[in-house]
């Protein structure tokens, strides 16, 4: 059954059903006369979560909403009302309250989107199968598995977390698409303990798809010996230096830091309203030759990717920066038609309680010609950031602080001790004109990235080549 036809049947069909399609389409049509764009949104979505600590499970929820948004665009002007239920009596009150941003001034219908065939993932429901024991068990076996690897183990926690989204679409022209998006995620985290010093680790994976490889004995029980590696690792390790040094990035989720620092300056709401520091800056140099970066929301079964954009737009791969040169930002409708570029399917919202934004998908560092080992073997003194946890951004300047959860000395060439502590700080856009070695070794995170702006979340995800930089200020706690 198409995606269409499906989310007919869960939009539509349904017991409680006190909307029809003809309906929707006809009020829709009626808000949206006049303006420039807009659109309505139906949503719904099934979620549950599972979380084990000390050896039981502790949560176990199971949740659904349905609901629908519906926007009209006027210049840069939008009127948003939503409302948790579908019916036509909500709808009509929502249609008038957008219709009020017509002010009696013409506004110009914008092209729909084009229509896509391709698929990225399965429309297959991830918890509509009766697995609900089974992901309970899996927690269970996750703890007694990383207890039973180390007698330092005193702490286990896990999570499985699935959802199934499905969307329509409905355009001023009559115009629908639809997409139905399952969404898997497993997180384990161990606490080991030696001399009374206590440590932890954690490693997580996910992406769109179901449930079964996140089940497969060889993939959770990798998940659980990476964090406990992790923990392990940090009981031997030293207070990290501080200065300006050069820092060799490893490959695939460091890759956050460039979402973090670099991604969200170039998104096209910062650029069209100049708070960007990217702002004009189109067709010139801004990152060291060698430096190519995309935002990709079309790989398959990624937890970044869409078949759509929540406005209707197939996703797209759009370069960014192209050998140092920046070539394009991300755009939903509303920016790209205000300045007069087309739209690259990065048009998302958190749920349909949202408008709409430019947001990243797939942020990736596509890889050069340099080997890892001869990047290392070419610093004297620095360090080796291999996985990091939070961190602040300031769009407007690009300014960033960056934890390092997992970093190592670099003395003489040689990776030596792990360190604790250890922060980065710098500036995204100057610190990509740092970059003196890309790596051949382009990997993407393991699944597990949500990206927050404006109080809305989205999954996301992020790649890179392990990168050698110059220059950049550590900061860390050793005396």
């Amino acid at each position: 059954m198409s995606a269409l036809a499906t989310t007919d049947d869960v939009f539509f069909a349904r017991a409680d059903a006190t909307l029809d399609r003809d309906a929707a389409q006809r009020i829709t049509r009626g808000a949206l006369e006049g303006t420039d764009d807009g659109e309505l949104f139906l949503e719904y979505r099934e979620t549950e979560t599972l979380s084990l600590e000390e050896g039981r499970i502790r949560a176990a929820g199971f949740d659904t909403a349905l609901g629908f948004g519906l926007r009209a665009v006027l210049g840069e002007e939008t009127g948003y009302a939503h409302a948790g239920e579908l019916s036509e009596a909500a709808l009509t009150r929502a249609a008038a309250t957008v219709g009020a941003i017509r002010g009696g001034r013409p506004g110009t219908g914008a092209e729909p989107p084009r229509s896509t065939n391709t698929r990225l993932y399965s429309d297959a429901n991830p918890l509509a199968n009766d697995g609900f024991a089974d992901r309970a068990t899996l927690l269970t076996d996750i703890d007694a598995y990383a207890r039973g690897r180390d007698p330092r183990v005193v702490q286990v926690m896990a999570s499985v977390h699935g959802e199934w989204q499905a969307v329509q679409i409905i355009r001023a022209d009559g115009s629908r698409t639809a997409d139905l998006r399952p969404l898997v995620r497993l997180n384990v985290s161990v606490v080991v303990e030696r001399d009374g010093k206590r440590e932890s680790g954690s490693h997580g994976l996910g992406g769109r798809e179901g449930y079964q490889r996140l089940m497969s004995p060889e993939t959770w029980q990798a998940a659980t010996d990476e964090a406990l590696r992790q923990a392990v690792l940090k009981l031997d390790a030293v207070d990290a230096p501080a200065g300006e040094m050069e820092v060799v990035l490893g490959a695939g989720w460091p890759g956050i830091l460039l979402h973090e620092a670099i991604g969200h300056g170039l998104e096209g709401d910062f650029n069209r309203k100049k708070t960007s520091a990217f702002s004009g800056l189109m067709g010139q140099r801004v990152a060291a030759p060698g430096v190519t970066v995309v935002d990709d929301g079309t790989l398959p079964d990624r937890r970044g990717s869409l078949t759509v954009d929540d406005e209707g737009t197939p996703s797209h791969r759009t370069v960014l920066i192209e050998d140092g040169i920046l070539t394009g930002y991300m755009q939903d409708r509303l920016n790209a038609r205000l300045m007069g570029v087309r739209p690259t399917g990065n048009g998302r919202r958190e749920s349909f309680a949202h408008v709409p934004m430019p947001r990243m998908t797939n942020t990736i560092m596509m890889p050069g010609q340099d080997s890892r080992d001869d990047m290392i073997a070419s610093v004297k003194r620095g360090l080796y950031a291999v996985n990091f946890g939070g961190g602040q951004v300031d769009i407007v300047s690009g300014k960033f602080v960056f934890s390092a959860s997992e970093a190592y000395l670099i003395e003489n060439g040689r990776v030596t001790a792990p360190v604790k502590g250890a922060t980065l700080i710098g500036n995204g856009p100057d610190s990509l004109t740092k970059v003196t070695g890309v790596g051949n070794d382009m990997q993407l995170d393991p699944g597990i990235g949500t990206c927050g702006k404006s109080g809305q979340g989205v999954p996301v995800g992020v790649g890179q080549p392990t990168l050698k930089l110059r220059g950049l200020t550590v900061g860390g706690t050793a005396q």
